[in-house]
């Protein structure tokens, strides 16, 4: 018997016709930002570095940081910095628990009013970090330039905030189409501009309110306006260059994913620096899952999860953590 007729499937046959065609996969960007928002991050960037290079001397002039500005910045940096590790990174971007609306949308703008960006390419350009990282298409590697140290110098400016500066945006579509998709985060992402100005001079009415001053609306938005955002954006984007560049890796991820623990960042990222462990299991909710490694994101999700506010929480496991550590020399 032939080759041909032993074969119960002609060369054009019907389980080639039964197969459904493949759709043709979505660009990696899509779109460019325009002068307007390049102007928007130069500003955003640059203001709140400013302010903290003049919190020091400020300080210390007398009369201009007060026990309002203090609790106002420690609230404002626990709301809008767990919005982000919470809300926008394990929640939106990794699915790591599941939110009643009310909660998913408080996390949806705790997370916008850190103004590192609206939440649908917030979450884009992460799932894309993690689909290629560092590798070529990874928009944030540190080790996008080299591995010498001119080149790994330039490339941790670049991964701490260079890349932030790009004309080309994720695409939204092929990365996030899940929030694309859901009405309330594209209500908050249209609205963008509006909660950034509630970020921004949100607490400095509180601060004229409660002090009935102008002075107390000044400081406060100096302190827990400008230096807040600052100390938010600098904590999130060294997870982007430090935490890919030193630092222990006791767990195995892609060959070439550098994603380390640095324990010095731990308090101030509320967890998310133990960052080892998160690439090589993204979607656990606990990212410190080792003794000692506080984790105060997922101490939060615990706390929702016991009122009732999120469900199928996805706390890591003993034995798929295992599976995941590298095996030590004898």
């Amino acid at each position: 018997m032939s080759a041909a007729t032993s074969d119960p499937t002609p060369a054009n046959g019907a389980a080639d016709k039964k197969r459904k065609p493949q759709r043709p996969q979505l660009p990696l960007t899509y779109g460019r930002k325009s002068n307007v928002e390049i102007a928007f991050l130069w500003f955003f960037v640059v203001a709140p570095l400013v302010a903290v290079a003049a919190a020091v001397p400020v300080a210390w002039t007398g009369g201009w940081l007060g026990w309002t500005d203090v609790i106002l910045f420690a609230v404002m940096y626990l709301f809008t910095g767990l919005g982000v590790t919470v809300g926008f990174h394990r929640y939106l971007t990794h699915g790591a628990f599941k939110a009643k609306r009310p909660m998913r949308i408080l996390l949806t703008v705790a997370g916008t009013m850190a103004i590192e960006g609206a939440p649908i390419r917030w979450v884009a350009d992460h799932r894309r970090h993690h689909q290629f990282s560092d590798e070529e298409n990874d928009p944030h590697s540190p080790w996008r330039f080299g591995e010498t140290v001119p080149a790994l110098a330039k490339g941790m400016i670049w991964a701490h905030m260079g890349w932030l500066f790009t004309r080309e945006n994720s695409n939204s579509r092929r990365f996030a189409p899940d929030l694309v998709a859901d009405p309330d985060i594209r209500f908050i992402q249209k609205n963008f501009v509006g909660f950034l100005l509630l970020s921004l001079f949100g607490p400095a009415i509180v601060g004229g309110l409660l002090t009935q001053s102008w002075h107390g609306f000044v400081t406060a938005y100096f302190w827990a306006g400008l230096v807040r955002i600052a100390l938010i954006h600098h904590v999130t984007w060294s997870v982007n260059s430090v935490c890919h560049v030193m630092g222990e890796r006791p767990f195995k991820t892609t060959l070439k994913d550098r994603a380390s623990n640095v324990w010095l960042l731990a308090i101030p990222s509320f967890g998310e620096s133990w960052h080892n462990l998160h690439h090589a299991d993204p979607t656990c909710a606990r990212h410190g899952v080792d003794p000692g490694q506080i984790d105060i994101s997922a101490r939060v999700i615990w706390l929702f999860e016991k009122a009732g506010w999120v469900w199928n929480v996805k706390w890591p496991k003993e034995n798929r953590i295992e599976a995941k550590r590298v095996e030590q020399a004898a």
